[in-house]
C-alpha cells in the first residue's frame, strides 16, 4: 500500500508538470500569472543588483556618500545602481521603473536589454524613457506577438487616436493623427497590408471623422467600407479629381483658419471646427504608372496634390494614409518629395533590403535588418518607426473583413454631411442580404490575408 500511495503522488506529481508544460505553450497567458510572474519577481529581486553591477550599470557613489560609508556604517564602499522605484506584475510581464544615478542615460540601459533579458529568464526587455533621470523597463514573459490580444484599456490621447497593431513589450500600437500626421505603410503580397488598413479603418468608424478611400486597384479592398466612407476613388482618373477636390477643400479651411486668427484647426471654437479627414491610399504606386501622354499629365496633378496634402494639410485636420508594396525614386518625380512628408512609417515583411531602406532607412536605420528577417508564416508582423529614430516591432489582430463591414454599417450614420464637395464621391452602399430569403452561403477556405 506505502509504494501505490507514493506512485500516485508521483504520478499526480508529473501530471501537474505535464499540464505546466502544456499551458505554457497552448496558454501562455495564463501560464504567466500562475507561475512566471511569481518567479520571475522573486528572481529579479534576489538578483537585481548583481546583475546590475554584472552589465556594467553601475556607477561610483558620490565623495560624501563614499565617506559615509566607510566612516559612519563602516562598510565597504560598493558601486550603485539605478534605484527601484515602482515594480509590479502584469497579464503579459514586468514593469520596473528606474531611478538612474548621475554617470548614466537610458541608452545605456537600453544597449544592455538582451543581457537583461538573459539574466532574469524573460522573454523581451524593452526600455522606455518616462521623464529625466527615470526609465522603465518593459518585461515579456513570452512572445505576445505569437497570438495578438490587444489590451483591454485603449490608451487616450487628444484627437484621432487609434489602436492599431500590439507591441512586442505588450502596449498597444497606435496612429495619433494629431502626432503623427501622415503616415507609410509598405510590404510585400500577402504581408499583412490590408489587415492592418482593416483594423485603421475599424477603429476609425466609431470616431467623428471623415473617412475617404483611392483604391485604384477597382476598389476590391475599400469598397466593402461603403457605409462608413465619405468619399470612394477605384481609377486614377477618379482619383485626380477627388484629390483636386481635397486640395480645395484644404485651402477653404486655411482661409476659414486665417480669418479667426488661429494657428491650426483645433484652435477653433468646436462649433466652427471642420471634421477630421482620414485619407486611405491603397497602392500608390497604381497613380504614379503612365502609359501615354495623358496619363504624364494626369500624374502630374495626382503627385502634386499628394504632395500639397502631404506639406500643409496637417494644420487643418487632413490626414494621409498611404500603403504600397515598394515606394521609391523608381515611381519617378515626386515620389521621393512625397515619402519625406510621411513621418510614420510601418514596414511589414518585404522582398528585398531595399524596400525595407525606402521606409526605414531615413528614420530608423537599425530597423532595416529586422524587417527584412520577417518570416513568411507570420502575416501581421511588422516593424513601426517614427522620425525620432525609435522603432518597435508589432503585430495586427487577426480582422475579418466582415468583421469590418459590420462595423462600418453599425457606425453609417457618423458620415458626415458637412462635406458636400464630396458628394459626388460617394460610394453606393450595397444592401444587406435578407438572410430569410438569401440563398445559403457557400462556405470556401478562408484566403490568407494580404
Amino acid at each position: 500500500m506505502p509504494d501505490l500511495s507514493l506512485w500516485l503522488e508521483a504520478s499526480g506529481a508529473l501530471s501537474a508538470v505535464g499540464g505546466l508544460g502544456v499551458a505554457k505553450y497552448r496558454a501562455p497567458r495564463l501560464y504567466w500569472s500562475t507561475v512566471g510572474l511569481p518567479l520571475a519577481s522573486a528572481r529579479f529581486t534576489w538578483t537585481y543588483s548583481s546583475v546590475m553591477d554584472v552589465c556594467d550599470l553601475t556607477v561610483q557613489p558620490s565623495r560624501l556618500r563614499a565617506f559615509m560609508v566607510r566612516n559612519v556604517a563602516h562598510r565597504e564602499v560598493q558601486p550603485v545602481p539605478p534605484k527601484v522605484r515602482r515594480l509590479r506584475g502584469t497579464s503579459t510581464g514586468l514593469r520596473v521603473t528606474l531611478r538612474l544615478p548621475a554617470g548614466l542615460e537610458p541608452a545605456d540601459v537600453a544597449a544592455a536589454s538582451e543581457r537583461l533579458r538573459h539574466a532574469w529568464g524573460v522573454h523581451s526587455v524593452t526600455v522606455v524613457p518616462t521623464k529625466p533621470g527615470f526609465v522603465e523597463l518593459r518585461m515579456t514573459g513570452y512572445d505576445v506577438l505569437r497570438r495578438v490580444r490587444m489590451p483591454r484599456r485603449s490608451p487616450k490621447g487628444k484627437g484621432l487616436v487609434v489602436p492599431v497593431a500590439l507591441r512586442e513589450d505588450g502596449t498597444a500600437f497606435v496612429r495619433d493623427f494629431r502626432q503623427v500626421p501622415h503616415s507609410l505603410t509598405l510590404g510585400a503580397n500577402q504581408s499583412g497590408k490590408s489587415m492592418y488598413q482593416r483594423n485603421l479603418v475599424k477603429g476609425l468608424a466609431p470616431l467623428p471623422v471623415a473617412v475617404v478611400g483611392i483604391d485604384c486597384k477597382h476598389g476590391v479592398e475599400q469598397s466593402a467600407y461603403a457605409p462608413r466612407l465619405s468619399a470612394l476613388a477605384t481609377t486614377p482618373d477618379d482619383a485626380d479629381r477627388l484629390l483636386s477636390v481635397l486640395v480645395a477643400e484644404m485651402e477653404a479651411r486655411f482661409d476659414l483658419i486665417a480669418s479667426h486668427g488661429a494657428a491650426d484647426m483645433w484652435e477653433l471654437p468646436a462649433k466652427l471646427r471642420p471634421v477630421p479627414l482620414v485619407v486611405l491610399v491603397d497602392e500608390v504606386a497604381e497613380l504614379f504608372l503612365t502609359a501615354s501622354r495623358k496619363d504624364e499629365e494626369r500624374r502630374e496633378r495626382l503627385v502634386t496634390s499628394l504632395i500639397r496634402l502631404a506639406q500643409m494639410a496637417r494644420a487643418v485636420g487632413i490626414y494621409l494614409e498611404v500603403c504600397g508594396q515598394r515606394f521609391g525614386s523608381e515611381l519617378g518625380k515626386g515620389a521621393t518629395m512625397l515619402r519625406a512628408q510621411l513621418t510614420g512609417r510601418v514596414v511589414h515583411r518585404v522582398n528585398d533590403k531595399q524596400t525595407a531602406e525606402m521606409g526605414l532607412g531615413d528614420v530608423a536605420p537599425d530597423a532595416v535588418p529586422v524587417a527584412t528577417s520577417i518570416p513568411p508564416d507570420r502575416p501581421g508582423l511588422a516593424v513601426a518607426a517614427d522620425s525620432s529614430g525609435g522603432w518597435s516591432r508589432i503585430r495586427t489582430p487577426q480582422t475579418t473583413q466582415a468583421e469590418v463591414v459590420a462595423v462600418c454599417r453599425e457606425f453609417a450614420h457618423l458620415v458626415p454631411d458637412s462635406l458636400p464637395a464630396l458628394d459626388p464621391f460617394r460610394p453606393p452602399v450595397p444592401a444587406t442580404p435578407d438572410t430569410d430569403t438569401a440563398p445559403a452561403p457557400v462556405v470556401r477556405p478562408r484566403p490568407v490575408t494580404e
